[in-house]
């Protein structure tokens, strides 16, 4: 999938695009829905599905004190983006002088001139233009004037609940793993680097990865059933969020990996981890001896989980 910086900055033109316009966080159902739309509306006109999302999240800049925690980085949200089958994505920066853009100027200037769009995907509560002035509808009308046709896709719903970033980040921090599962089409999961820990885990015999998260949305602290992808590679593990009451009262929150027969050095690496399952909550416990023989049963309830020996 081919990348530009903004409507300003392509190195080619467009190809006939069809563009899904979202901040797309998470990717989940409902964002899938947009680009599998795309990809029909390119199909026929003989063009490509673009993706056209926005950093930062606009409401970082527009009302920094409700910004919300991201699921996805911008680096994960473009490979979810090309998972779901765009041909392209135009990350546009937003900043106040894009914020201030009159719904025309934004249509005729980014995505008619810009971008030159033949056809337009965007969900059923888009918004758009200085002040979030522009509804679907004034979309619609614009599009009419401007050159392009526009499509406006209905919410997605699992058993009745709407797929929404909101909503799943909700889910995640409430610990809601299946609901999250159900309208992101995978597993909740966390990006980061592993960086240096107090390196207890292999002085008790039980090495474990200590993650610097780069997304922002976390589960309860609490002992997991992961998956971890380490190097293109799918492994087995437990996972701790939390704070190792047993041997530290700063109330520090981690985020602890114990890959499942794995022992090599992860320092400096990047991992994700998809969080599967609840497995128990954070537990003090009286040493660690204790504390091994509990993650013991910790790493046997995951063999069970994962399905592996």
């Amino acid at each position: 999938m081919d990348v530009f910086p903004g409507h300003r900055r392509l190195p080619r033109a467009l190809r006939a695009p069809a563009l899904a316009i979202g901040n797309f966080d998470g990717v989940h159902l409902g964002h899938q829905q947009l680009i599998a739309r795309a990809r029909e509306a390119a199909a026929r006109q003989g063009g490509e599905a673009v993706a056209l999302t926005f950093d930062p999240h606009p409401a970082a800049i527009l009302a920094p004190e409700r910004a919300p925690r991201l699921l996805t980085t911008t680096a994960r949200k473009l490979e979810l983006l090309a998972a779901a089958g765009a041909d392209a994505a135009v990350v546009e920066p937003f900043d106040g002088e894009f914020a201030a853009l009159s719904p025309r100027a934004f249509a005729a200037q980014v995505l008619a001139g810009g971008l030159g769009a033949r056809h337009v995907v965007v969900g059923y509560d888009f918004r758009f233009g200085s002040g979030r002035a522009g509804s679907t509808d004034t979309l619609c009308e614009l599009g009419g004037e401007l050159g392009f046709s526009v499509d406006v896709v209905n919410p997605v719903s699992v058993a009745g609940v709407v797929a929404s970033s909101s909503r799943i980040r909700a889910l995640v921090e409430e610990g809601d793993l299946a609901g999250a599962r159900a309208l992101l089409g995978r597993h909740p999961e966390v990006d980061g680097e592993v960086v240096r820990g107090a390196g207890r885990g292999r002085g008790i015999g039980i090495p474990t990865a200590n993650l610097a998260p780069d997304t922002e949305v976390l589960p309860p602290l609490g002992i997991y059933a992961v998956w971890v992808e380490l190097a293109g590679e799918r492994r087995p593990a437990a996972a701790s969020v939390g704070t190792n009451p047993t041997f530290d009262d700063s109330g520090r929150l981690s985020l602890e990996v114990h890959v499942l027969d794995f022992d090599r050095d992860l320092y400096g690496q990047r991992m994700r981890v998809a969080f599967v399952e609840h497995l128990r909550g954070e537990l003090r416990f009286p040493g660690a001896a204790e504390l091994v023989e509990q993650i013991r049963r910790d790493i046997a309830d995951t063999r069970r989980i994962l399905g592996v020996q």
